[in-house]
């Protein structure tokens, strides 16, 4: 399938709300059947999914997955036959003092947004490679080149999703797979309801465009990604409303 084209398959995790919903709303409008996974939102995945079956006509499957958990990786790929895009949405924050923070909830953290797009990538690349072609998008976050004071792990976590990225595209891209990433700006999602409204209008404050960003925009990005010339790849590009640009 020529990847300027509408349709494919795609598989997108962290699908339940959010960021996720959004890419999965606008790539099924878009014609892509979709591969959807969450780790406790089923219900309103699955609600999701029969709506997008209805409305589109696609094929959309909801799948229960800890994209963090190497198992439950191996289970959803052994019954995917085809990919043509892998958008690794799934993540999770960490909001506090790294000197209070547990092993644990480091371990949790790095698994969800960074052990995931390993475990997902190796998966994907040889049914990519199949075909000799293919699209990864990663959702990272301006934190992971910028840093976050009380968000060490996510930080950490967000930039090495960076170095993945930018170093599984030169890899890849001898075979004709394009590998980019999302760094996000303050987006108005449910991970930053640990915030209280004044710390949000601080941030608002902040921003040059004087608004955080809607996760339909984000999808808009990631969807030119999956539909982007193949020459571009490696890249690690932000939409912040101009906040760190």
């Amino acid at each position: 399938m020529d990847m300027g084209r509408k349709g494919g398959t795609a598989l997108i995790t962290g699908a339940s709300r959010g960021i996720g919903r959004a890419t999965a709303a606008l790539f099924a409008e878009n014609g892509y059947d979709l591969i959807l996974t969450c780790r406790h939102s089923m219900g309103e995945l699955e609600e999701l999914a029969s709506q997008l079956r209805s409305a589109r006509g696609i094929s959309c499957r909801a799948v229960r997955a800890d994209m963090g958990r190497e198992q439950d990786v191996a289970e959803l790929f052994s019954g995917i036959r085809q990919l043509d895009v892998l958008v690794n949405n799934a993540g999770m924050a960490c909001f506090g003092l790294l000197s209070d923070m547990t092993a644990d909830q480091w371990h949790e953290v790095l698994a969800v947004n960074l052990d995931s797009c390993f475990y997902t990538c190796r998966a994907a690349i040889p049914l990519m490679l199949h075909r000799h072609q293919g699209r990864i998008v990663n959702v990272s976050s301006v934190w992971g080149a910028q840093g976050a004071s009380m968000e060490v792990a996510y930080s950490a976590s967000k930039g090495g999703m960076n170095a993945f990225t930018k170093a599984l595209a030169k890899e890849l891209a001898p075979s004709n797979i394009q590998v980019n990433a999302i760094a996000c700006g303050v987006i108005d999602t449910a991970m930053n309801g640990m915030l209280s409204p004044e710390d949000l209008e601080a941030l608002r404050e902040e921003i040059p465009a004087d608004r955080l960003g809607r996760p339909e925009e984000v999808a808009q990005l990631a969807l030119s990604l999956a539909q982007a010339p193949s020459y571009l790849t490696g890249q690690i590009i932000t939409i912040d409303g101009g906040w760190y640009t």
